[in-house]
C-alpha cells in the first residue's frame, strides 16, 4: 500500500500546502491503486508543486490556472517521452479533480489540460508455434527433477494459458487455484477480483508443481502457491528471468516477458475466435480501448471475417 508519509521542499511546507498525505491516502483508500501509481503520482504533483514555486512564483493549488499546468507540461515534453508525459497529466487531473470535488480548491484548472496522445504501438507477441516450442522447452527443463524447474514450467503455462499479469501470478495462494474447475482466482488492478480459466496443460504443470512444492517451504512460505529456492513468496523478478531464460531456447522468437506473454495469449485468443469483450474480461481491463491494444489482428482472421461478412467476398 502507499504510505502518507510527508513529501516537504525546503522550507518544510510543500506537504501541508498541497495535501500530498491525504491526497496518497484517497488514492489508497478510495482508488485501490497500486503502490508503484501512488508514488507515481505523488512525485508527479510534488514536481508540479516544485516548477510553479520556482518558475511561477506560485506556492499554492488554488493560485494554479491552466497556463500554468499547460507551460510545466510544455517543460517536460522538450526532454521526457510522450508516454512520461501522458501520466503526468493524468496524475494532475486526478489531483485536482479530487482537489476540487473535496472543496480545496474552488475551480478545477486541469479540466481542460490535454497531453499528448500515447503512441499506439502493437507490442510484440509469439507466433503459436513459437508458444508451443516455449512451453515444451520449460517441460524439458522441468525433467531434470529441479522444483524450481517444476515452478518455472508451470508459472508459464499459467501465464500463457490464463493472460495473468505475472504480479497477479506470484499473488496467488494454493487455494486460488481450482484444479477440478481449472480456473484461478487472482486480484487484480484496484484489488479487483477475477476467474480466469486454464487448459489441461496448465492443470498438468501446476500439479506437478505442487508435487514438488513441499520440497521447498519453510516457515516463512505461508500459503503461497509459487515458492522461491529459500521458500519465500515468488518475485516477479524470478518469473521474468525464467522466461527470457527458456525463450533464449526458441529459435528466431522475440525475447519477452512475462507481459508478452500476456500480449500472446490475448491475440492467441482472438485469432481464434473470441469475441473483444470476453478477452475484455478474461484480462482485467475496465477498458475495452486497452484490450485492442494488447492485441494484434492476424492477416489470416481479417480474411476469415471478410469472407464471412462481405456479401461480395
Amino acid at each position: 500500500m502507499c504510505q502518507g508519509g510527508q513529501v516537504t521542499s525546503a522550507d518544510g511546507v510543500l506537504d501541508s500546502a498541497w495535501w500530498l498525505s491525504d491526497f496518497r491516502t484517497h488514492l489508497v483508500s478510495e482508488r485501490g491503486l497500486s503502490a508503484h501509481t501512488c508514488r507515481a503520482y505523488g512525485s508527479d504533483v510534488a514536481a508540479l508543486a516544485t516548477f510553479l514555486s520556482g518558475a511561477r512564483g506560485v506556492g499554492r493549488p488554488s493560485e494554479t490556472d491552466l497556463a500554468d499546468l499547460r507551460a510545466w507540461l510544455a517543460t517536460l515534453a522538450r526532454t521526457g517521452s510522450r508516454a512520461t508525459v501522458a501520466r503526468r497529466a493524468a496524475a494532475i487531473r486526478t489531483f485536482f479533480g479530487w482537489a476540487a470535488r473535496t472543496g480545496r480548491v474552488a475551480t478545477d484548472p486541469a479540466l481542460r489540460l490535454v497531453a499528448p496522445r500515447r503512441h499506439a504501438t502493437l507490442p510484440a507477441v509469439l507466433r503459436a508455434d513459437e508458444a508451443t516450442a516455449l512451453m515444451e522447452a520449460a517441460g524439458s527443463a522441468a525433467e531434470n527433477g529441479d522444483p524450481l524447474d517444476a515452478r518455472d514450467r508451470a508459472c508459464l503455462e499459467l501465464l500463457y494459458a490464463s493472460g495473468v499479469r505475472v504480479s497477479e501470478l506470484v499473488g496467488c495462494d494454493v487455494d486460488d487455484v481450482d484444479l477440478d474447475r481449472q480456473v484461478v482466482r487472482v486480484l487484480g488492478k484496484g484489488g479487483k477480483e477475477r476467474v480466469v480459466p486454464f487448459g489441461a496443460p496448465a492443470a498438468r504443470a501446476v500439479t506437478d508443481w505442487l508435487a514438488v512444492r513441499p520440497a521447498l517451504i519453510t516457515p516463512s512460505s505461508g500459503h503461497a502457491l509459487f515458492l522461491g529456492r529459500r521458500g519465500r513468496r515468488a518475485d516477479p523478478r524470478q518469473i521474468r528471468s525464467a522466461v527470457h531464460r527458456l525463450l533464449s531456447q526458441v529459435p528466431h522468437a522475440p525475447d519477452l516477458g512475462p507481459h508478452g506473454l500476456r500480449h500472446s495469449a490475448a491475440t492467441h485468443l482472438l485469432d481464434g475466435g473470441a469475441d473483444l469483450r470476453v478477452v475484455q474480461e478474461l484480462l482485467g481491463h475496465a477498458s475495452l480501448t486497452t484490450t485492442q491494444l494488447y492485441t494484434h489482428v492476424s492477416p489470416e482472421r481479417l480474411r476469415r471475417s471478410y469472407e464471412q461478412a462481405h456479401p461480395r467476398a
